[in-house]
């Protein structure tokens, strides 16, 4: 047992022994706090600072005046951690609030880190003003259901020490709020508390409340930080609750460390299952093929999806076009062409031929560069481009060249425009090894962030191998530098979605995706080195992913659906909601449980693939909120936040199918890049000519 927990045990032992001292006044430990806020309708409510007395072998904690309510506590000891007890009494009707905080001792606020998973890494220090982070304020408390784990974690950088809390009974029940923020009385049932840090003079601490409690500010809505929010359980004369948190301490070396040991507490602790599924994946694929034939448009010179900004309760085409990010609109055609052969469906076969002839003609600009963003109805374009969308588009390109050729079919047209986009971009990579996020049409830089900087490796290692040209290996191999030295180095997570630059999933998951392809394109003296980067990464990126469901409360409509949340990941700091952003997560998952031996990967892989299988996939007779089958939902509001409407328990009313079909399709559809680069470096060891083939 380390230093750490032995002095965790310590401190919290003489909660224990405290309790049976004299005089009242000493019976409380200053690392544990406790206060209880009553409130009457209409009034402001009244805190009470609670202290520990011993009463008949009853361990209770009282205020300084006699309160409607009676509180009793207990202390349990379990291994290397310690288990805190409330049972709540009401002594008659009253609505209350009972809130802690845990200031271990020697934890230096200005030295600390702090962990919410999927909602707060560091100091949030990315997050744009209007989002939370560190700089709008030094103490935090939110839902337990904003976060991917129910916990708080503190890690004192100099020290390298870290403690957590965690919630420990599970909430299954929610409430119905009358007001958005504010003191609001819950008139109904909710087991959700509060969690979250802060600090205490010179210390930082760590802060749990039931009902929740959400300071100095409730995240509401996308870029709008309302007022604080303190929820209020009514209980009735005679009536009785209970609610108890885990506390736990450790060493950690880094905060990549202190973040994979506390997702590794967290997953011990709830022992995520598999969601029960109802259909079988070829079912599920039946179902998203739809999206392929409803959405399919041709706008002026271009066939494309149309999958971006359409109504929940229309599906409507809209026209608008989106290479990569939120439309996916080349990986879809290619799927729809992959699928369609097949099945034997013609149609979509054609959809997807008819995409890819009219972006090779009129899909690339002037200057090379593919055309990302088109509102064809309006005439309009994006002038400015990203390197995502740009190597999103790249990725489609080469699996659909690559399965052409296999089958007989050369696009030659297509591949030089590609090999001299390939070659454009990568002359944006930078001397620290980094590229560029956004780029205007002469390639000039618009935005110098590095955080999508992954995004680039996937296409340059599938470039590289089915255009045999090692030289892109050598570029990808190369930006791995900047991986290690600016990205996984610093535990620094952020910018690979387009419409946030804060601290988000999708920029690990794309971390993670590169180190993997690395891994399988180089030779075996670098493959240790990206096997153990890919497993620092992997907990970042599994940090996001839910490990319990949420409750909702009656009425909402995800909690009426049954809707279990374990297995979905949150998206980022600025957008709080969970979706089924997957593509190859599951793949890497697996693959890192067999290199590393760790059965854990291939359950999370198991667990993401049954939740986001068919749960809210829109079918006949189930159609969860969206008009059309095979539309699945994407902005999935699971918690007291809304990207502009609904909130808790439904979807936004705007949505962009695009790409969420496109990544279910990937999870379904596993080892189709692996197998690409695979193939083709080995054919090429083998021999440099080339399959026969017929050009179209």
């Amino acid at each position: 047992m380390n230093s750490k927990i032995i002095f965790l045990l310590q401190i919290l032992s003489v909660f224990i022994i405290s309790a049976c001292s004299s005089p009242v006044s000493e019976q409380l430990p200053r690392e544990i706090s406790l206060q209880v806020s009553l409130k009457t309708p209409g009034n402001p409510a009244k805190t009470h600072k609670l202290e520990a007395l011993e009463n008949d072998k009853t361990f209770k904690l009282i205020a300084e005046k006699e309160l409607p309510v009676q509180v009793n506590y207990s202390l349990e000891t379990i291994g290397e951690n310690i288990i805190l007890k409330l049972k709540i009494k009401a002594l008659e009707d009253c609505n209350f609030n009972i809130s802690g905080a845990f200031t271990p001792e020697g934890i230096a606020y200005n030295s600390s880190e702090f962990l919410m998973p999927g909602f707060w890494y560091h100091h949030n220090s990315r997050s744009p003003e209007n989002a939370p982070n560190l700089k709008k304020g030094g103490s935090w408390m939110v839902r337990e259901d904003r976060l991917s784990s129910p916990l708080a974690a503190v890690f004192d950088s100099l020290g390298k020490t870290a403690y957590l809390v965690m919630r420990n009974d599970i909430p299954r029940n929610d409430a119905l709020m009358p007001f958005e923020y504010g003191e609001v009385i819950l008139h109904g049932k909710t087991d959700l508390g509060g969690i979250g840090f802060g600090k205490n003079a010179d210390n930082a601490c760590l802060t749990f409340s039931y009902p929740f409690t959400e300071k100095p500010f409730t995240y509401r809505r996308k870029l709008w930080l309302a007022p604080e929010t303190a929820a209020f359980q009514i209980l009735k004369a005679g009536e009785e609750t209970e609610v108890s948190w885990v506390f736990s301490g450790f060493e950690a070396a880094s905060f990549s460390e202190f973040t994979e040991k506390s997702w590794s507490f967290a997953y011990s602790r709830l022992k995520p299952e598999e969601v029960p599924t109802k259909m079988s994946t070829d079912s599920a694929k039946q179902e998203l093929a739809q999206y392929f034939r409803d959405s399919y448009t041709v706008c002026g010179n271009l066939s494309s999806s149309s999958g971006v900004e359409l109504r929940i309760d229309l599906c409507e085409k809209r026209g608008i076009f989106e290479i990569g990010f939120v439309g996916r609109v080349l990986m879809n055609a290619f799927n729809s062409l992959e699928y369609g052969y097949q099945q034997g469906d013609s149609s979509l076969i054609a959809i997807g031929n008819n995409i890819f002839k009219s972006y090779t003609q009129y899909g690339f600009t002037p200057e090379g560069l593919l055309r990302e963003w088109i509102d064809c109805s309006k005439g309009e374009e994006a002038d400015i481009f990203s390197l995502r969308r740009q190597s999103e588009g790249l990725m489609a390109i080469v699996h659909y060249l690559d399965f052409e050729k296999r089958n007989g079919r050369l696009h030659p047209e297509l591949e030089q425009k590609s090999l001299l986009l390939f070659n454009r971009l990568v002359k944006l990579m930078r001397e620290d090894n980094s590229f560029p996020r956004k780029f205007n049409a002469r390639f000039e830089v618009t935005d110098p962030s590095g955080g999508s900087t992954p995004t680039i490796i996937t296409p340059l290692i599938m470039a590289s191998a089915y255009f045999n040209n090692p030289e892109y290996l050598a570029v990808a191999q190369q930006t791995a530098h900047f991986l290690d030295r600016e990205i996984v180095s610093k535990a620094d997570y952020f910018s690979s979605t387009l419409d946030a630059n804060c601290e988000d999933k999708e920029a690990s998951l794309y971390t993670l995706n590169a180190y993997y392809y690395l891994w399988l394109a180089s030779e075996n003296s670098l493959k240790a080195h990206y096997l153990t980067q890919a497993k620092t990464v992997s907990f970042f990126a599994l940090s996001w992913y839910y490990l319990w469901d949420v409750p909702f409360a009656p009425g909402q409509m995800l909690g009426d659906l049954g809707f279990k949340t374990r297995g979905w990941g949150n998206v980022s700091v600025e957008n709080n909601h969970v979706d089924v952003y997957v593509f190859e997560f599951t793949e890497v998952l697996k693959w890192l449980a067999a290199e590393s031996g760790d059965s854990r990967y291939e359950n999370m892989a198991k667990l993401i693939s049954s939740s986001m299988n068919d749960q809210l996939l829109p079918r006949n007779g189930y159609l969860c909120g969206i008009s059309t089958p095979g539309y699945h939902p994407e902005v999935v509001q699971h918690t007291h936040w809304d990207y502009g409407k609904n909130g808790k328990g439904y979807y936004n009313d705007i949505f962009a199918p695009g790409w969420v079909v496109s990544s279910l399709w990937e999870l379904h559809t596993p080892g189709r890049t692996s197998q690409l680069i695979k193939t083709n470096l080995n054919t090429d060891l083998k021999s440099n000519s080339k399959p026969s083939a017929k050009t179209e």
